[in-house]
């Protein structure tokens, strides 16, 4: 038998009977697994086995242990099979966007607000559609959302970037979070200029430059502005350290949702009203993945016009 003849006489059952008996360490255990007799397991792998000309695994009567060819070959085995289940889930998006898979990337809290809604109401809609969600740097998003890992991701303000399209979506408000025992906690509001003798931790991570960015604008002299501390740390770490006392932060109006003992929170105001950034979802031009056109159609109707923003 020839090379060429034997690599296509290797199928999936043989690549999942050895990945399974891999991840089990026992071929009992691997055919209990899959659903096939102990017998029929041990068969497919010594087929695959002889089609590879190596063997796979060290056998003994405590389990079976990869042999160091075997690991090699159950990686691209492996590889092989996400593959195959990737397609599968290529094929059941290729319809009207009732069944797949969405992958979401944001740096907002879920924990209330717009975000959590839209969610909210897109699995009502599309109760079998897979949902992932990543919260990484904008950096990180970005990257994932080129290279087709993500599907959309929702950030503050637009992206510079050709390859991508934009909708643009709600604002929030910015609030400052502080120990419920700061003096500036017995105030309904709080305006920018009080911070100006406040300690402001800031998250490395988003939306972190955008509150930056936005206290620098509403405080325009140098000597007007607080002191800030940035912190490589989520966003959650930096309430633990506000209710120590360290400091005072600037939260976007989604992260009220999720409670935290000891602190409190007060909407920011200059002379106009309220502060408020404006967030955006964006997209891959080339992507037709139906079940994002599904969400960001979902989108739209809640979100569409920037004077309806809520």
């Amino acid at each position: 038998m020839t090379r060429a003849i034997k690599a296509m006489a290797i199928s999936l059952h043989h690549l999942r009977s050895a990945v399974a008996a891999a991840d089990c360490g026992s071929f009992r255990q691997a055919a209990d697994l899959l659903t096939v007799r102990h017998s029929v397991l041990s068969r497919s792998i010594k087929q695959f086995e002889h089609l590879v000309g190596v063997s796979l695994f060290e056998r003994s009567t405590g389990g079976v242990v990869p042999t160091v060819a075997g690991r090699r070959i159950l990686r691209i085995a492996q590889m092989i099979l996400e593959q195959v289940d990737t397609l599968v889930v290529i094929g059941r998006t290729s319809g009207d966007g009732e069944v797949g898979r969405l992958a979401i990337g944001f740096c907002t809290s879920m924990s209330a607000g717009n975000l959590r809604a839209s969610l909210v109401e897109f699995k009502k809609r599309f109760p079998q559609v897979e949902l992932a969600t990543m919260e990484r740097s904008r950096l990180r998003m970005v990257s994932a959302l080129r290279s087709g890992t993500l599907d959309v991701i929702i950030t503050p303000g637009r992206l510079s970037s050709a390859d991508c399209r934009s909708l643009m979506l709600w604002s929030e408000r910015v609030m400052v979070s502080m120990p419920a025992d700061h003096p500036l906690a017995a105030r309904e509001t709080v305006f920018w200029t009080d911070l100006r003798n406040e300690t402001v931790l800031l998250s490395q991570y988003d939306p972190g430059r955008e509150l930056e960015d936005l206290l620098t604008s509403k405080l325009s002299l140098p000597e007007d502005r607080p002191k800030i501390e940035w912190h490589d740390v989520s966003r959650g770490i930096i309430k633990s350290l506000v209710s120590t006392g360290m400091g005072v932060s600037l939260v976007m109006e989604s992260d009220v949702g999720a409670s935290f003992a000891g602190l409190v929170y007060r909407e920011l105001r200059d002379g106009t009203g309220p502060s408020r950034v404006d967030f955006c979802a964006h997209r891959r031009a080339d992507n037709e993945n139906p079940v994002l056109l599904n969400f960001l159609d979902i989108l739209t109707e809640r979100y569409p016009t920037p004077t309806s923003r809520d």
